[in-house]
């Protein structure tokens, strides 16, 4: 078979979860962490999106309604990772879940990005994340991308609503 190498400006344009509840998950995507909503396709599935693109995300209960979570220790999504323009965007949606009281499952430093980590309420696992930009990726001394898991700092994060 031939070498193939997708192309560079391809992105991964949405994803589409099975949700048990319907509306407790729009309550989440959408009351919580803000995403508008776009559509509803009758009263099994709807698309919301940041900025008004079509769909970032899809949520149904076509084949999952009132279903408990998946398995942890199965095959599946690990997470959705939604990516913030800047940090204090970032810092922001973290004071929000604060106030909300809503539980994170991990916090981390990636070097090329800083990320916190929770469930959806389908325990969907769920990524925010701000990316640095390029020139302060982490590299070893050959030019080979070095990222590595490391604890978030949470102090300096949230000074960032202070700027």
């Amino acid at each position: 078979m031939e070498n193939y190498q997708i192309p560079a400006q391809t992105r991964i344009g949405h994803v589409h979860l099975k949700v048990s509840n319907l509306q407790r998950s729009l309550d989440f995507y959408c009351g919580l962490l803000g995403f508008e909503l776009m559509m509803m396709y009758g009263d099994a599935a709807a698309f919301i999106s940041a900025g008004g693109y079509h769909h970032h995300i899809g949520l149904n209960t076509w084949h999952s309604k009132n279903s408990p979570p998946a398995p942890e220790r199965a095959p599946g999504l690990y997470h959705t990772a939604i990516l913030y323009p800047t940090r204090k965007d970032l810092a922001a949606i973290v004071k929000r879940l604060a106030e909300a009281g809503y539980q994170l499952t991990g916090a981390s430093d990636h070097g090329v990005s800083e990320a916190i980590y929770l469930n959806d309420p389908d325990e969907n696992g769920v990524e925010l994340y701000w990316d640095r930009p390029r020139e302060q990726w982490p590299m070893d001394e050959h030019g080979n991308l070095n990222m590595f898991t490391r604890a978030l700092d949470f102090n300096g994060l949230m000074s960032e609503l202070d700027k």
